[in-house]
């Protein structure tokens, strides 16, 4: 019953935290709900990058590649390589969920660092990228969290659940616990490495507005590829750790 009262305050507590908020928000009224519209307007910016570069890659595809469709490639194998390399040698369902992760992720952390979002101006709130949203981010921890349990059910069956007893029962409580808070350290450490970053470079912009704000700025895009990748990597860890039983 402890074990069981942890998880739904860890559950609750994840409820809560889309309840944060940092700087001012535009809001949609959408029945009894409201809904953050500069996330869901600066999500939809990605979304379309991302669904017009892939039209663009796959648009004419040359036998040997050149140029972007040579790049494009690229990204997949690097994709590609990640998830063989965390989950296995059953990796190949899950390449477009790390892909859709990884990309989704590494364009909206780079949209916060190369756009100027602060200058389209709005009724309420500013723009910014949408992994500077804690709500974003944790729809995507509890995403990933539902693609583990989904893995290592189908892989399974109801023998998955018997992990939480290896190697003693003992650790049941704690691997339980484990679960439910690998999705709040995924949210967390994405939002918190993103808002810093993006807060850092707004200060030291109305500081020193020249040139100072430059090379945090280019570290920012580096870590930001960084923090995409750390997310994807992860993801496909929890997917093969789940296929493949406790670690």
């Amino acid at each position: 019953m402890d074990v069981l009262s942890c998880s739904i305050n860890t559950l609750k507590g994840l409820y809560d935290i889309s309840g944060v908020e940092v700087g001012q928000h535009f809001y949609w009224q959408i029945g009894g709900g409201q809904v953050h519209g500069q996330v869901l307007i600066t999500s939809w910016v990605v979304i379309a990058i991302l669904l017009g570069s892939a039209t663009i890659a796959v648009r004419n595809p040359q036998t040997i590649p050149t140029g972007g469709q040579n790049f494009f490639e690229y990204v997949l194998e690097f994709i590609r390589d990640v998830s063989k390399t965390q989950i296995g040698e059953e990796y190949g369902p899950w390449v477009p969920f790390i892909g859709t992760i990884f990309l989704f992720i590494f364009v909206s952390n780079w949209s916060g660092a190369l756009l100027p979002w602060k200058i389209i101006q709005l009724p309420h709130g500013e723009l910014a990228a949408p992994t500077n949203d804690i709500n974003t981010t944790v729809a995507l921890a509890l995403l990933t969290s539902l693609a583990y349990f989904y893995a290592g059910l189908s892989k399974k069956g109801l023998g998955y659940f018997g992990k939480y007893i290896q190697p003693t029962p003992i650790l049941l409580p704690i691997n339980i616990l484990e679960d439910f808070t690998k999705p709040l350290s995924l949210s967390f450490r994405l939002f918190g490495n993103i808002l810093a970053d993006e807060l850092v470079v707004v200060v030291l912009v109305s500081l020193v507005p020249s040139v100072v704000p430059i090379p945090v700025m280019l570290l920012g895009l580096f870590t930001s590829g960084i923090q995409a990748l750390i997310f994807a990597t992860l993801a496909a860890a929890y997917i093969g750790e789940s296929m493949e039983g406790h670690h």
